[in-house]
């Protein structure tokens, strides 16, 4: 589901766990997914797709379904309904997950229940009915497509700073192209490009009713008009035992036909290498990709540093931008990814900053490039530096992916 409504509702925020494992559970409720919410900063509804898995960032408009001060698209049609009752504080109806990897949700309101999902550190849920047992009061949770019940006594209630603080104002690209200005005007300087459907974090949205609010880009903080971006706000969600094991397997696929891919494109690379090395008269050499790990991407990647930056552009030698560095890199190695910084953030699978390897893809806001390794990123940065390593921590990073 991806459309826009102008109906006004408000959406509620409420708790936070604060334990390092504890277990909920669901009833046979289903949830819904795909929803809508209203964005603070527009008033509009804004709907958009997501896909879970550990670490999957959701936008709030997809995520808040079950409250009791939340209505789905679908349900609207529905139930002919024209508005949806509007709470008086934003924050008081989501739970967020402060635990060391995840909590399992169970089927029912007890420990001992089958589980049916996980909720990730620093996931959001919505809390929709609170539920007297004999052990305690448990709250009814939904997160994603999972729905269950945590105990009170695991959350803190009304924590918006936290609520803020593990979610994502993103800035959606819609139009061809973007420009990012120094300041909030049209004669001001451009000082980035960014293409449709690139996604930037805001960092300052007081200046949106006039027009602009304030980005982070590849070229620093800068102010893109409110008239060519959507905005949403992006929590991490729980995912269901079914996705999960579905995604397991989705991924072991998708490693093993990279790494054959690899092979192959490799094998041919060094085969028409050799061929035409004798009669080479360029003033710089390339050596052709081999292996077929992240680390062999690095080492392919990390001869072309000093090249230029062409927004737009996808050669190594003659000139790319960041996605394609990214896209052309891993072409090489037979892999095909597209020429867009904000769709790396679904390609292959997701892994904490914790876990980066050589190779892994960083998706930052309005920006991507490979991990080099020792905290280090390659990257195609701009069009003073053209191909180069930078600091891997140099901005926030928004998604890490992993291919092989």
């Amino acid at each position: 589901m991806n459309s826009k409504l102008t109906r006004a509702v408000s959406y509620t925020i409420a708790a936070c766990v604060v334990v390092s494992s504890i277990s909920l559970s669901s009833d046979a409720a289903s949830a819904t997914s795909g929803v809508s919410a209203l964005s603070s900063a527009t008033g509009v509804l804004e709907t958009t797709n997501y896909t879970a898995f550990a670490g999957a960032q959701l936008s709030v408009n997809d995520m808040l379904a079950n409250a009791t001060t939340i209505a789905a698209e679908s349900q609207l049609a529905d139930n002919g309904a024209d508005a949806v009752t509007q709470s008086e504080d934003e924050y008081a109806n989501i739970a967020i997950a402060q635990v060391d990897n995840y909590v399992y949700i169970r089927e029912q309101a007890t420990a001992d229940s089958e589980y049916v999902g996980k909720l990730y550190n620093n996931s959001a849920a919505t809390v929709s009915e609170t539920v007297e047992q004999a052990d305690g009061t448990w709250l009814k949770i939904t997160s994603g497509d999972v729905t269950g019940y945590v105990k009170s006594e695991y959350v803190v209630q009304n924590n918006e700073e936290l609520a803020k603080k593990v979610s994502k104002r993103l800035a959606t690209v819609t139009t061809t192209t973007l420009k990012v200005r120094e300041s909030a005007s049209k004669d001001s300087s451009v000082m980035d490009l960014l293409p449709m459907g690139d996604d930037l974090v805001v960092v300052d949205e007081s200046t949106a009713s006039d027009g602009w609010i304030k980005v982070t880009c590849n070229a620093g903080e800068g102010y893109v008009s409110t008239d060519y971006v959507s905005l949403s706000t992006d929590f991490t969600v729980a995912e269901s035992k079914t996705a999960e094991i579905a995604r397991l397997e989705k991924e072991e696929a998708e490693r093993k036909a990279a790494q054959e891919a690899a092979k192959k494109a490799t094998a041919a690379s060094q085969t028409k290498s050799a061929s035409k090395s004798s009669s080479s008269s360029s003033s710089k050499s390339y050596s052709a990709p081999s292996g077929s790990g992240g680390g062999s991407v690095v080492s392919y990647g990390s001869q072309f540093v000093g090249n230029p930056y062409v927004y737009g552009g996808s050669s190594l030698t003659g000139g790319t931008d960041c996605s394609g560095f990214v896209m052309s890199c891993y072409s090489a190695f037979g892999v095909s990814l597209p020429h867009s910084s904000s769709s790396m953030r679904s390609v292959g699978y997701g892994v904490s900053t914790d876990e980066m390897q050589p190779g892994d893809i960083v998706c930052y806001s309005g920006h991507v490039g490979i991990y080099a390794g020792n905290g280090t990123l390659l990257h195609a940065s701009n069009k003073r530096t053209g191909i180069t390593y930078s600091n891997v921590n140099y901005k926030p990073i928004l998604a890490v992916r992993r291919i092989f």
